[in-house]
């Protein structure tokens, strides 16, 4: 494998150095694709995307951890927000869902489209991905990746430095701007050929572990059908607040979110948008809640019960609670919700096999309880 670290510098047709486009993610197999490609000569300039559903979990965003490997890598990186793209595809995706919500086809002919798009824009000759063949068993088999290449307009230009010869070779291959028997072959699932690259590359660090997006998480993947079946129109900031707190549908078009603490709490009241209604109890700690919807007297009376349940003085048969819209007050006295009524209404994928309930915690990652 220590062949990948030696190559002369190869040129264009016009005598230019070889320039790519490497999509970096800021995880392991991103980073080597473009060590690979760099040892062989080539400049590499990375680009990087980030979405509302993106989770990393080292306490940095993914788009920090990309920044971080490309100052490490020595190359360029652009970044770019496509929230607003990819939120239309994850509600109507043309080539369907993952096991959850996660349109990994659709996803990738996004990506690579727009990668196309710098590409020509810089004047690079081809684009660099770390996929692997058969790692991932919706996007990363033959003839997925022949649609996706296809559909974003990159047929036969996107170079898979890890797998590259386990595939047809691409164009950059055949022109010799790239040396095809300094690629890889890895395949599947197993990680010790990455693991094996990463020493002779001294790759120390994975920032961002692989199955970084929430709509592979099968507690937020079931929020945000659930949202996707009652609020059509969802926006960003819904899907914002899908990543904190307990959830409970009122009805048809009302829904409430509970704090769980401090930090949702704060969370919380900053997502907060003119129309929608805060709760917190009246002389003793409790959560933070905010009811977003058609907010009718009665809707309004469930959510400060609600309310009192998540508090402190669950048990007592009367407390009041605040309500604020604006920069208004006022307050209701209730009594706190029954559990069972209030469990039920709770917006939560249930584990049929093990009769568990999987929580998304802060973040949307979710976790199965007893």
């Amino acid at each position: 494998m220590t062949e990948v670290l030696t190559g002369t510098v190869p040129r264009t047709e016009q005598g230019q150095r070889v320039k790519a486009v490497a999509l970096l993610s800021g995880g392991l197999d991103s980073t080597l694709a473009i060590h690979v490609v760099k040892a062989q000569g080539i400049d590499v300039v990375a680009l990087n995307f980030v979405t509302v559903f993106c989770r990393c979990t080292r306490g940095g965003s993914c788009k920090s951890e990309a920044r971080k490997v490309s100052e490490a890598l020595g190359i360029p990186i652009k970044v770019l927000n496509i929230t607003d793209s990819f939120l239309k595809i994850v509600k109507r995706p043309k080539h369907g869902y993952g096991r959850n919500m996660n349109p990994c086809i659709d996803c990738r002919i996004n990506m690579f489209r727009m990668a196309g798009e710098y590409m020509r824009e810089i004047g690079a000759s081809f684009v660099i991905t770390g996929e692997v063949l058969g790692q991932r068993p919706m996007s990363q088999r033959k003839e997925a990746m022949r649609i996706i290449e296809r559909e974003a307009g990159l047929e036969g230009l996107i170079l898979r430095p890890l797998c590259a010869r386990q595939m047809e070779p691409t164009i950059p291959e055949r022109l010799g701007l790239v040396d095809r028997q300094k690629l890889l072959d890895f395949k599947g699932r197993s990680r010790k050929g990455q693991m094996q690259l990463a020493d002779i590359f001294e790759v120390k660090d994975y920032p961002c572990p692989a199955g970084g997006c929430l709509l592979t998480d099968p507690g937020f993947a079931y929020r945000i059908k659930e949202l996707f079946t009652h609020e059509p129109d969802t926006t960003l900031n819904d899907v914002q607040l899908l990543k904190v707190g307990r959830h409970l549908r009122l009805n048809g078009s009302a829904k409430l979110v509970v704090g769980r603490g401090e930090e949702e709490n704060m969370r919380i009241e900053n997502l907060a948008q003119e129309g929608d209604v805060l709760f917190l109890m009246a002389d003793v700690p409790g959560p933070l809640c905010l009811l977003r919807g058609n907010l009718t007297e009665e809707v309004l009376h469930q959510a400060a019960q609600l309310t009192a349940r998540f508090s402190k003085v669950r048990s007592l048969p009367s407390v009041k609670v605040i309500l604020r819209k604006g920069g208004e007050e006022r307050v209701l006295e209730v009594t706190p919700a029954d559990p069972v009524w209030a469990e039920g209404l709770t917006i939560v994928k249930k584990d049929k096999r093990k009769n568990r309930k999987i929580v998304v915690e802060e973040g949307g990652t979710g976790h199965k309880c007893d």
